[in-house]
Parts: structure tokens; C-alpha cells; sequence
């Protein structure tokens, strides 16, 4: 044996107490792992699926046919000037691509269990992988929208150049969410039920079936607390020129996303440490 041989480096982990923030180093050490378990959870969702893909417009697709029908033709609700179908669409990718990476964030510690039981990683990762995974179900579906675009004769604006700005505020308040309820799912089993309700809820809460042009002024900017109004019509005044962008609802929303990530990460390092404890 070489006695000028370095020892092996031994890495010693340790509990984390107090309040700790992310360690952006860490995560990006571990960007195969994020790689891969992407893949994994994109795989594991259409295995031995006969429509594949097709999934990730069925949902959608089907929501529009039933708000057209009830909101477009029986209630008549003011649509800002376009087809009530490409209307609600547009609006329905976008929240399909929140409402699916809540869900599986928020479940997405306890479904790792036997990995975190087993070896260390960055917790962090199985939030973020879970949320990855459903871009391309996203990216799909907003292939259909183009599509109707141009059946409709919908020009886009400017604003098209902002999507990718609107998916990454998506991004981060799923994260942001999904780590408050995850954090608590670990411990509490029926939270996961209750974020459907929640789900369900801020559905209605949010202009999909209408347009935020129906808020009263008074009230627009309490509106925009939910991040995902102002995401909506965003999206809506991008793809269709419908109204002017709405900086005042956004503005309120990165507001409300940054608060309840930054929050979320510190509830979540705070509380990590107990995880495979409590599991």
C-alpha cells in the first residue's frame, strides 16, 4: 500500500437546527438525481397507458366542451370577445399545470419514504421532480392551444415573448404550496385529501370560467392575492390579445408567490429533519 495515499474523505451528515434556508450548492450537485427522477415519475405516470400522452389534453380538453356548453351557452358569461372555447382552454393549461404540481408536491415526501429511509438526498428534490414531471404534459397541451388559435384566427401579442416569466411564477408558487402542505402531509396523511378540496375550490376563485374584467376595481387588487388570477389573464392577454396585461395582478401575485416560498422553504428546513422519523 502507498503510504502517500490521501485518506478517503468520509462526509459526515448532520441534523440541522434553527431556521436554514435552501443550499442552492447542494441541489445542483444533485442535478442527475433531479434528472432522473423526472424521468421516473414521467414514465411511472403513462406506463401501460393506451392513450400515453394524449392524457395531458383529455382533461382539459373535456372541462372546455362542459364550461362551453353551461358558461358559454346557457349562462352566457362575458368571454372578452372570443370564442368561449379557446377561451376557458387557455385558461385550463395553464391551471392544469398548477393544480396537478400542488397535488404531487404536496405528496411527494411521503411517496418517497423508502428512498429518504434508505440514503441521503436533498429533500427538496422530490417537490421540485414531482412538479418537472408535469411540463410536459403542459407543453403538450399548449401545442392544442396554438391549434385553436389558428382555427379561431386569434392573433397573439407581444406579451407571447413572457410565457416562459409565467410558467416559472406557476413553478415557484406550486413549490411554494406544495412545500407548506407536503411538510405537513408528512405528519398529517389527510392533508392530500383536503389540497383536493383546496384545488377544487381555487378553481372558482380564479377567472377560468370567467374574466377578471368582472371584478369590481375596488376589490381587483385583493383578487390578485391568488397568484394564479393574475397568471390566468396574463396568459389570456399573451396568447389571445384579449385585454391589456394585467401588471397590477401580477404585480400582487410575484408578491404573494415570493412570500409563500420563502416561507415554505423555511416550514420545510425547519421541519425535514423529522421526516423519516415521523414516516
Amino acid at each position: 500500500m502507498n503510504s502517500a495515499e490521501s485518506p478517503p474523505k468520509i462526509d459526515v451528515i448532520t441534523p440541522q437546527s434553527g431556521w436554514k434556508f435552501l443550499d442552492f450548492n447542494e441541489i445542483w450537485e444533485y442535478k442527475d438525481l433531479v434528472y432522473f427522477l423526472t424521468w421516473r415519475d414521467i414514465k411511472a405516470r403513462y406506463a401501460q397507458s393506451t392513450l400515453g400522452f394524449s392524457w395531458a389534453v383529455v382533461q382539459p380538453v373535456f372541462l372546455m366542451i362542459v364550461f362551453s356548453i353551461i358558461f358559454g351557452r346557457l349562462v352566457k358569461i362575458d368571454s372578452d370577445g372570443v370564442p368561449y372555447p379557446i377561451f376557458s382552454y387557455t385558461a385550463l393549461v395553464p391551471w392544469s399545470l398548477y393544480s396537478s404540481s400542488l397535488s404531487g408536491a404536496t405528496g411527494s415526501f411521503v411517496a418517497n419514504t423508502n428512498v429518504m429511509s434508505k440514503v441521503y438526498v436533498p429533500k427538496i428534490v422530490f417537490p421540485l421532480t414531482s412538479i418537472f414531471s408535469r411540463l410536459p404534459d403542459f407543453f403538450i397541451a399548449l401545442i392544442l392551444v396554438f391549434g385553436l388559435m389558428v382555427w379561431y384566427g386569434q392573433a397573439p401579442s407581444i406579451w407571447l415573448l413572457f410565457l416562459p416569466m409565467l410558467v416559472l411564477l406557476i413553478i415557484v408558487q406550486a413549490l411554494g404550496v406544495g412545500l407548506w402542505f407536503g411538510t405537513l402531509a408528512v405528519q398529517f396523511r389527510d392533508v392530500r385529501y383536503g389540497v383536493g378540496l383546496l384545488v377544487q375550490v381555487m378553481m372558482y376563485a380564479t377567472p377560468i370560467v370567467y374574466p377578471a374584467s368582472l371584478i369590481p376595481e375596488k376589490y381587483r387588487l385583493i383578487y390578485g392575492i391568488n397568484p394564479m388570477a393574475g397568471v390566468i389573464e396574463a396568459f389570456r392577454s399573451a396568447m389571445l390579445s384579449t385585454r391589456p396585461m394585467p401588471w397590477d395582478l401580477l404585480a400582487v401575485g410575484v408578491l404573494t408567490s415570493v412570500v409563500v416560498l420563502v416561507s415554505g422553504v423555511l416550514f420545510f428546513r425547519r421541519m425535514e429533519r423529522n421526516f423519516v422519523d415521523v414516516v
